[in-house]
């Protein structure tokens, strides 16, 4: 991708997760479905914004997967099981164990950025797609064999005529002068 391309792709990739943020402000937040629709809808917009930085075959999708977007995931969406408004299984679950292992205090500060913890998801997720599934070849040697040059004579053949006619190309010139 040169830098007009990519430059070109940003900006399309920005306005529409602009146009997506706007329409994540649109549900109501405060009812669990509309919290995990607008929440979903920040993390389309990472996506969006990831894809339109793909760059083609380079990267590594599996080791960005598990060493970046698994962490992410496991961390942005505890918090964000965290700070649903309305108490579930999931939530009460996720509040006792962070209060368990003393992490409570974090996971409320941090869910003063539920949105950005959002868009992070869909943007790690996003960036593990780079190569886009473009495998990288392998350099093959070239072959031994040429087929157009496997019937020419050798050079001790071409030699032996003198002329550059083989054996097998005299036979045919004298049997169709004898005719």
């Amino acid at each position: 991708m040169n830098g007009m391309t990519r430059a070109a792709s940003t900006l399309v990739g920005a306005g529409t997760a602009g146009l997506l943020l706007w329409v994540a402000a649109q549900p109501n937040r405060l009812q669990t479905g509309g919290y995990w629709a607008a929440y979903g809808i920040v993390a389309g917009a990472g996506l969006v914004l990831a894809v339109s930085q793909l760059r083609g075959r380079g990267g590594n999708p599996r080791g960005m997967f598990l060493t970046a977007f698994v962490p992410v995931l496991i961390v942005a969406g505890w918090v964000l099981l965290a700070m649903q408004p309305n108490a579930n299984w999931f939530r009460d679950h996720v509040v006792r164990w962070s209060s368990s292992i003393g992490v409570l205090d974090v996971v409320h500060d941090l869910g003063t950025w539920l949105g950005v913890l959002a868009l992070g998801i869909g943007f790690t997720f996003g960036a593990c797609l780079e190569p886009l599934g473009m495998r990288r070849r392998k350099a093959v040697a070239p072959s031994a064999y040429d087929p157009a040059t496997s019937d020419m004579p050798t050079s001790a053949e071409q030699a032996e005529v003198g002329d550059g006619a083989t054996p097998a190309r005299e036979r045919t010139e004298r049997t169709m002068t004898s005719r």
